[in-house]
Formats: structure tokens, C-alpha cells, sequence
């Protein structure tokens, strides 16, 4: 296969050259090259050059350089003394021709030369076919004929149609198959238009696998085109018109509502339904579907079968469940277009197969690691190992597509081990205009499918006018999908009768374009005229399905006028228990026996005898060991495992995931060790549980992305509870470049479509002097996205709390290994799931002071963790002095949270401040009313100064100073002005590049902290 690749590329480079003076007249100056469908004008279609024959005896080139006939007879000269002179894929060729081609006089005139411009000519079908594929279906699209199409390139002209030729025996499917008969060159080529030049277009020679290029050879290169029968067309009818007279319903009743139609793209559904039927055919149990707003009501009603009721109810202001009825939940909501569902659907082979269409902001194309993230994990949880009962589905828009970087950074995800769903399909709903941008402007490559080149994905264009070459492809791409577990795109070219919106005038920019749609009927009309021509259905079998179809529409916009949704399934069948934040979730507790944490300590901290770890890595797990031995000087890293081992032999799954974790950024985990000698991996983690699955506990690496991945987990966590999921950013910095995640799903998704996650997001954040983009997680922006009220304490009543339950996220900055490993436990062991950001450690990883004892992870009274509830994340803690429950000698309160606290705690001691407390905040959002004013109430005599190190307009001063204000307002104890901040100055970059100034603003913002006259702010 190489060696013919390299082969006939060089031929086709040098017949290009030898025939320079016989090609067509160049391009007139002023005549613009069209790059793929174009939309702004109505071109004629300019005549192909005529082919050229070229006589054999002018084809000299050498064949290294090109196909020289007096080479190839010399070749076969030396063969015929001596096979083993030549390369053995001559012999092998040489050998085949003489086979084959000998025996019939009808081949006798071909020469070797003619053969190999046949193979030629058979491969630039393959590879350009596409290229004069009928794809258009307003006819619009005026490429050019490639050059390598032409038969006169090949050195055959029309007298040459009527020989017949013998194309070889070679390891190939298809034209270039054993057994094929002799053929004529006019239906030879016929047979390849046929195949490739119809209305599918198909691209799949880019993929360097032989078995996968013959696959599909075998399926595009038939002896007869895929029929269907009666019975199947009138399915594939039905399911069509359904689509059609859904979009006529919606427009009649709501006519300048916004809907985002599918008119012009009507073939859609039926396609997806005779995908998911193939798919289930071949194994697969469940889909999850991402998709845009257009189309998405059509999906929702015709294919996931959401109720047509509730959908038309959703037209008329939406609906919310009755005034008073428990766990009924709403939200803010969000617009019926981006609203999701779930359906166990019957198919038309007898089975059952459950679709998922996950809901999505506007954001085009974040959706995608989002639905990849759940498909992975319904295969983890349902343990499809091969990766065919699950499968991933997501439609794109053509503009999206192209332009989103997310959708090359999730494309990314599909082959790396801990992210592989074993292929997505993707389906490109192709407008041929974004929202008003035209193909040239929105994108340099010819197609708007070229990104999935980059993943060796075959494409699959198809006219979207031609419902039977749809759902063609659509059956493919289930079959491909099912038997190579790889990506598959299938690119639908179709039109957008209407704008952007059924409010938008598109003929503002693309009028001719407008003028052709509004005369081009229906994909319906097309094919019902097409099952009327052939006398398989009548005018009476297609009004009977009209009919139905419309009574049905018209008994359910009835039923929306009364629709009044039935209990939320608002939680997938693994949620079922868990609470919505209507309904009190006790609090529980998070110790562990003491006997747990030093059983699972000591297999953390164990190696096997034959693994050769790098010394320092010894080293460090020598000193792990010690830790849990002695119950003592517990750190950072050591607490984060006994967190996920504790969880794990609990039985629930942990996944950690993002930018070099297994490591760690600062090399502090060590979760997955790499022997020096042999170079096998190691992870502790894996062997804390008896018979412990291999993905039950799974820390990955992933790729440099923080969108897609982020995503991918937000996913995955979303399938179910009893999980621990966390993406780690390499710096807090780059977690921005995930923002829509954070802003679109993670902060609002709960309210906007009702969907729990329990997500842990670490940040590594703190200013050390590294610059303004490595100190700073940008811990204002998720405290600014909090949605609790900073002038209203919610019931702090620990039996009657719901403070955490109603509100978007959890905001932590945590100073000790104890209570990072209660804040993690805490996510697991609660009756309801929140997202959680931790601004976790850099330098604290390895500060001599931040330490825990063993004794504060276990569940024993009257151990150091130990309080009135049991042992538990401290949302605050109070100063290390232990002080009385009344200090009027202290005259300074600072509350801070993080790791300036061990800056202010080591210059108390220099200074000997004995009338200053410090209090350390640990968990920002929800702020913790209750502990706050318990700590006002014990220095009622104290300035209140709120410190940190960000700069006044960063970190989380803004957050905390108008509920800290509250709070002291209900105590009486003071205005605004009497909350004192100190930190550094308001900046716009989020720290310096000078280490020097960094460590002089460092220590002035410490010590003003601690000076000894009033704080005057500001």
C-alpha cells in the first residue's frame, strides 16, 4: 500500500509536468476560485476542459520521477529473466498482470503503461471524487473539475471507451479487488461516478489504515447501489413528513416566535432515527445526543420524544410545577431551545434504546466534551469495556464547527486512553452560511469538516435534499462507528429556508442565494414526487400519513393548554434519593475509624519489592510512610490520598484528571510512580481494596486543554453521585481559558436546566512571586458568580440549613491537610451534589507549619477534629491560641483566608502580638454567618480588618466585605467603614513581575496587618 501511495504520487506529479502544454487555458484574469459551497451569487457553471489524449510515447519521464513506459518495459524484461532482480511489489504485480490479464483476448492490446494510468485514474476518484459529487441542493456550488479527473491526463482518449481493460489483483477492495470482471473504460467509469460522484461525497483516503480504506471500498464501491424496499420507504416517509409538519405546525401557531426551525434540513431526523435504529441493530443500548438550537425542538419532540404537549405549553410562557408540591424544583429555566431529555425509545428492528439529548447554553459547540465526558462514563458504570453499548452523538453547525477551537480540543479527546468513548459521530448541519457569513470568510479550508482530517475520521458529504442517500450515510457511519470505535463525520448539505431565526431577513446578505430557496420545494415534496413516479405510493397513502400526523399535532396543542408537568426527572436513575435544594439534607459526618486510615495509609505508602522507584520518589514515600506511622506531620499530599482511598473502599469511584496530575504540578502527588529500570507504572491508589477495579480509582494525565477537559468531567460527573471527580488546572492562571465552562454550566447549570454535579475544581493559587500568570486562580470571578445574598442570613439553624443546598457552588481556600481532606469526603457524604472550586496550595505543599495529625482525620470524641457534631469540615478556624468563648483583651480581629495566614501567624510571634486574633475563613461561599459572628462575639472589643493578598479589586475582598458587614450589623457592631481591608492596592495585572517588589508588598501588607496603631481605611 506504501509503496503504491509513494508510486502513483510521483506519476501524478509527473504527468502534470509533461502535460503542462496540453492542459486546459488558464483561469481568465479577474475570474474569482470558489472555495467550497458558496451563497452570494448565482455563477453559470463554467464548461470542464476538454480531455486531452496523450500518446504513450510522450509519457518519458523516468519513473522515479514519473511513468515512463520504456522504464516499465525494461522493468518487466529484467523480471522476465529474473523475478528476484526486481522490488517484490513489481514481482508481485508483474506476476498478477501476466495471470490475469493474458488469457483474455479482450485485454490483449492493454499495456503495463495503461494499467498503471488506469489504477491512477481509479485512485483520483477515490481521492477528489467528492470534488464532482452533486451535493448541492440548490445547485449553487461551482467548483472546478480537478485535473486529475480528466481522462486525458491519463493518456486515454474517447476512442479508448469501448476497450475493455482488466484493473489487477491487488490487496485492496473494491474497483481494485481480485474477481472483478473485465470492464470497459466507459463503464468503468461510470461505475466511479457512480460511486463517488452522485449525491454523497464520500473522503476517507486520508486514512493511512488499509483494512478501514477497504472496509469502506467494499461499502461505496458496489456492483449495484443500496436499494430499499417498499416498506422501508414508506418508514423513512412517515418519519419525514413528521419532521416536515412539525416546523409547519410550529410556524402556524407561533409565527414570530423563535424556534430555530429545521426547514431546509428536514432530512435530519429521519436520518438519526436509521442511525439509532442501526446502532441498536449492532449493539448499541444508549445515546447521548449534544447538539445547537437549530433543529433541537424537532429532535426533542420527533426523536427523543419529549412530550409534544409539554414542548407547545413550553411556546406559551413555559410551565412551572404547582405552588407547593415537594422536591417540584424549577430554577430560573432557560429557553425551550436549549432545554434536554431523556427517552427509552422503541426502534424499527424490535429494540429498545435510550437517548439522552444533554442541555446547553448558546455557546456553539461547548456542549461536545460535555456529552463525551458522559458517554465515557455510562460505559465505566455499565461496564462496557469494548465501548459498543454507549455512544457519544454530536450535530454541529457548519460555522461552529470550523471556527470553535473546542471542537478540535474534544476531537482530541477520542483516542487518549482515559477519554475514549470508542468513537463519536458527528453530524455538521450544513447551512452553507454561519449566522450571516458566507463559507470564504468563515473558514480557509475547502470544507467545514477538514478539522476531523486531523483525527483520520472518514466524511461523509451527502445531499440533504436526497432523504435515501441520508439515511445511507447515516446507517454508515453506525456501522463504521460500531466496528472501528473511531470518530465518523457526516456532513448534511442542506439550506436554512428562513434566517438565522424565523424573525431574521436573510436576504439582507445573501440575496441570491434567498432567491433560489424560495422556489426550491421541500426535501419532502422531492421525495414524495420521487415514491409517486416509481408507483409505490399513492396520492392517498402519502394525504392518510399528512392526516395523521396533523391530527396528532392539533390533540396535543389541545392538551398544552392544561399541561401540568408530573414530578421532575430532574436525577437520572442513580440520583434517585438525593435532594433537590427545597428539601433539608442532614449534615454528615466525614471522620474515618482509625483502623481505616492506617490500613489504606500503609497501602499508599507501599511499593512492591520489585519496583525500582527514582530515589527521591524512595525517599518521599519512605517519609509518607512514617507520617501514618506515627500519626504525625501529615501533609498536603498524604491527606488528598487517604481522602481518595477512604472513598474508594467505600465503594465509590474516584477520577482526578488535567495537566500532568498524576505528577503534580509541583511534583507533590506522586499518584502514578515510573520504575527507573523498566520504566512500568505504579499507582498506589489502585490497590487499597480487595478485587479493586482498574478504573475505580483513575488519575490521568490529560491533554493541553483546559475547555475540553474541564467539559469532559463536567460530563462525566453529571452521570453519577456516588463519584468523586476533579479537574486540576496546572496553574489557577489557565483555568480562564475554560471560562464559558465555568460560566455557562458549571455556576448556572443547576438552575438553568436542573442538573445536580458534584465537580471539584482544584486551582492552585497564591502570590510567591511568580509573576502576574502564576499567582492568581482569579478567585474574585467565582465569588462575583455566587448566587447567595450578601444582605440576608439564610437559617444557620444546623438542623434547618439549607445555606450550601441553595446556593450555585462551594468557594474554599483551605490552610490545613485535615480539613482538604473533609472539604473532599464532605462532596461524597452529603444527600445532594454541588460544584466546588478550591483554590488549592502551592508553597503550603511543603510549609513546615502547615501539618495535620492523624488524629484529626479519624471519628473519635474527643480528638482534635473532633466537635459538638463529630468530625467534620471547618468552614472557619478560629485562632490557634484557644481562646475563651469571651476575649475583651484582644483588640485586633483579622480574618483571611489561605496561606497568608502563616505569614500573619509567624510575624504575630516576631511582633508578640498577644491582642491580636486571626481567624482563618476556609470556606468563602457560602459565607459561614454562623461562625463569623460566633468569632465577633468572643472579641467584642476588637477591630475587625479583613487581609489579604490579592489586590483590592481581585480576590475576595469585594465578596466578603458586604456580608462580613451584615453580619456585624445584626450584632451591632458598626458601619461599613469599621470593616478594614488590608492587601495590596487595586491592580490590573494580578501581580508583579519583579520578585523584589513582590516580596516588599508582601511583607508591608503583613505588617500593617499587625501594626500596632488603628488600621485607617480607606
Amino acid at each position: 500500500m506504501t509503496w503504491f501511495r509513494a508510486a502513483s504520487g510521483a506519476a501524478r506529479l509527473a504527468l502534470r509536468r509533461s502535460l503542462a502544454a496540453t492542459r486546459a487555458p488558464p483561469v481568465a484574469a479577474g475570474t474569482r476560485c470558489c472555495r467550497g459551497f458558496h451563497s452570494t451569487a448565482l455563477r453559470p457553471r463554467a464548461a470542464a476542459p476538454a480531455p486531452r489524449a496523450v500518446p504513450l510515447s510522450r509519457l518519458s519521464d523516468s519513473f522515479l520521477d514519473g511513468t515512463s513506459s520504456v522504464y516499465l518495459e525494461e522493468l518487466q524484461r529484467a523480471w522476465e529473466a529474473d523475478p528476484s532482480s526486481v522490488d517484490e511489489s513489481w514481482d508481485n504485480f508483474f506476476r498478477n498482470f501476466v495471470a490475469q490479464a493474458s488469457p483474455s483476448a479482450g485485454v490483449s492490446g492493454q499495456t503495463i503503461q495503461e494499467s498503471m494510468q488506469l489504477l491512477l485514474l481509479v485512485r483520483a476518484y477515490q481521492v477528489n471524487g467528492h470534488m464532482m459529487a452533486k451535493l448541492d441542493p440548490l445547485g449553487l456550488d461551482d467548483r472546478a473539475v480537478p485535473e486529475d479527473l480528466h481522462l486525458g491526463l491519463y493518456g486515454f482518449t474517447d476512442a479508448d471507451l469501448d476497450r475493455e481493460f482488466f484493473l489487477g489483483v491487488w490487496r485492496m477492495s473494491g474497483f481494485l479487488s481480485e474477481n472483478r470482471p473485465v470492464l470497459t473504460l466507459r463503464e468503468i467509469l461510470s461505475k466511479l461516478q457512480q460511486a463517488y460522484c452522485g449525491p454523497i461525497g464520500y473522503e476517507y483516503m486520508h486514512i493511512p489504515d488499509r483494512d478501514k480504506c477497504n472496509w469502506l471500498r467494499d461499502k461505496i464501491e458496489t456492483a449495484k447501489p443500496k436499494d430499499y424496499d417498499k416498506d422501508r420507504r414508506l418508514v423513512m416517509l412517515d418519519r419525514l413528513i413528521w419532521s416536515t409538519q412539525f416546523e409547519n405546525f410550529l410556524a402556524t401557531k407561533w409565527a414570530t416566535a423563535k424556534r430555530f426551525g429545521l426547514e431546509g434540513g428536514e432530512t435530519l431526523i429521519p436520518g438519526m432515527k436509521e442511525m439509532f435504529d442501526r446502532a441498536a441493530d449492532l449493539g448499541v443500548e444508549n445515546i447521548v445526543i449534544g447538539m445547537p438550537h437549530r433543529g433541537r425542538l424537532n429532535v426533542l419532540g420527533n426523536v427523543v420524544r419529549k412530550p409534544l404537549s409539554q414542548i407547545f405549553s413550553e411556546f406559551t410562557g413555559g410551565t412551572r410545577p404547582v405552588e407547593g408540591e415537594d422536591g417540584l424544583y424549577t430554577g430560573t429555566g432557560d429557553v425551550k431551545y436549549h432545554l434536554g431529555t431523556s427517552y427509552d425509545r422503541p426502534t424499527r428492528g424490535g429494540k429498545r434504546i435510550h437517548l439522552s439529548l444533554v442541555a446547553n447554553p448558546s455557546h456553539l459547540e461547548a456542549v461536545d466534551p460535555v456529552v463525551i465526558g458522559k458517554t465515557r462514563a455510562k460505559q465505566f458504570y455499565s461496564n462496557d469495556a469494548d465501548r459498543t453499548k454507549n455512544l457519544g452523538i454530536l450535530i454541529h453547525g457548519d460555522g461552529s464547527f470550523a471556527g470553535q477551537g473546542v471542537v478540535y480540543e474534544t476531537l482530541h479527546l477520542s483516542a487518549l486512553p482515559n477519554y475514549t468513548t470508542g468513537g463519536t459521530i458527528h453530524i455538521v448541519v450544513n447551512n452553507q452560511v454561519a449566522f450571516t457569513t458566507d463559507p470564504r470568510a468563515g473558514r480557509s479550508s475547502q470544507y467545514c469538516t477538514d478539522v476531523a482530517k486531523a483525527l483520520n475520521a472518514p466524511i461523509f458529504h451527502v445531499n440533504g435534499d436526497d432523504l435515501e442517500a441520508v439515511v445511507r450515510v447515516c446507517e454508515l457511519a453506525a456501522e463504521w462507528r460500531q466496528t472501528f470505535h473511531s470518530d465518523v463525520v457526516v456532513d448534511l448539505i442542506c439550506y436554512r429556508r428562513f434566517g438565522h431565526n424565523e424573525i431574521d431577513e436573510p436576504s439582507f446578505t445573501q440575496p441570491k442565494m434567498y432567491q433560489v430557496i424560495k422556489n426550491h420545494p421541500s426535501s419532502l415534496k422531492l421525495y414524495e414526487q420521487k415514491l409517486l413516479g416509481t408507483g409505490e405510493v399513492s396520492k392517498e397513502d402519502v394525504q392518510r400519513i399528512h392526516d395523521k400526523v396533523n391530527r396528532i399535532l392539533n390533540e396535543e396543542f389541545t392538551k398544552s393548554k392544561d399541561y401540568v408537568p408530573n414530578k421532575r426527572d430532574w436525577l437520572s436513575a442513580y440520583w434517585t434519593g438525593f435532594k433537590s435544594p427545597e428539601q433539608i439534607s442532614r449534615v454528615r459526618n466525614t471522620g474515618v475509624k482509625p483502623e481505616i486510615l492506617k490500613r489504606v495509609g500503609k497501602a499508599i505508602t507501599t511499593l512492591p519489592e520489585n519496583f525500582t522507584p527514582h530515589r527521591a520518589v524512595k525517599k518521599i514515600f519512605e517519609l509518607r510512610a512514617a507520617m501514618i506511622e506515627s500519626g504525625e506531620g501529615i501533609d498536603w499530599a498524604v491527606a488528598e490520598a487517604l481522602a481518595f482511598a477512604t472513598l474508594i473502599v467505600e465503594g465509590n469511584h474516584v477520577r482526578l484528571s488535567g495537566q500532568d496530575v498524576e505528577r503534580g504540578t509541583f511534583s507533590h502527588r506522586h499518584a502514578v510512580l515510573h520504575d527507573q529500570e523498566t520504566g512500568t507504572k505504579y499507582c498506589p491508589l489502585d490497590h487499597v481494596a480487595m478485587n479493586q477495579s482498574e478504573e475505580l480509582f483513575t488519575v490521568s494525565n490529560s491533554s493541553l486543554s483546559e475547555f475540553a477537559v474541564l467539559g469532559f468531567e463536567l460530563g462525566y460527573s453529571m452521570e453519577n453521585p456516588n463519584s468523586l471527580v476533579l479537574w486540576e488546572a496546572q496553574f489557577g492562571d489557565f483555568s480562564n481559558g475554560a471560562q464559558v465552562m465555568f460560566d455557562q454550566f458549571l455556576s448556572s447549570g443547576e438552575a438553568k436546566w436542573l442538573r445536580q454535579t458534584g465537580l471539584v475544581v482544584l486551582l492552585p493559587h497564591g502570590y510567591d512571586g511568580q509573576g502576574p500568570e502564576h499567582s492568581s486562580a482569579r478567585l474574585e470571578r467565582f465569588l462575583q458568580m455566587s448566587d447567595d445574598n450578601p444582605f440576608v442570613i439564610p437559617e444557620m439553624e444546623p438542623t434547618l440549613r439549607k445555606q450550601i443546598q441553595e446556593c450555585n457552588w462551594q468557594v474554599v481556600n483551605v490552610t490545613t491537610p485535615a480539613n482538604y481532606f473533609h472539604v473532599l469526603r464532605r462532596q461524597i457524604h452529603r444527600e445532594f451534589r454541588k460544584p466546588l472550586i478550591v483554590t488549592a496550595p502551592k508553597n503550603l505543599l511543603r510549609h513546615k507549619d502547615c501539618k495535620s495529625n492523624l488524629s484529626e482525620f479519624d471519628d473519635v470524641e474527643g480528638h482534635p477534629g473532633f466537635d459538638k457534631q463529630g468530625t467534620r469540615f471547618k468552614r472557619l478556624i478560629k485562632d490557634r491560641n484557644d481562646h475563651k468563648q469571651v476575649e475583651e483583651g484582644i483588640n485586633r480581629l483579622i480574618l483571611c483566608s489561605g496561606k497568608v495566614y502563616y505569614e500573619l501567624d509567624e510575624e504575630r510571634k516576631k511582633s508578640e502580638r498577644g491582642d491580636v486574633a486571626i481567624c482563618r475563613v476556609e470556606q468563602l461561599c457560602p459565607f459561614p454567618y454562623d461562625l463569623i459572628q460566633r468569632e465577633l462575639k468572643r472579641y467584642p472589643n476588637a477591630e475587625i480588618v479583613w487581609c489579604q493578598e490579592e489586590p483590592m479589586n481581585m480576590g475576595a475582598y469585594s465578596y466578603i466585605s458586604p456580608r462580613l458587614f451584615t453580619a456585624m450589623k445584626t450584632l451591632g457592631r458598626g458601619s461599613f467603614e469599621d470593616v478594614k481591608y488590608v492587601g495590596r492596592a487595586p491592580s490590573a495585572a494580578t501581580a508583579t513581575g519583579f520578585l523584589s517588589v513582590h516580596v516588599q508588598e508582601q511583607s508591608e501588607l503583613v505588617k500593617k496587618a499587625l501594626q500596632p496603631e488603628p488600621i485607617k481605611f480607606p
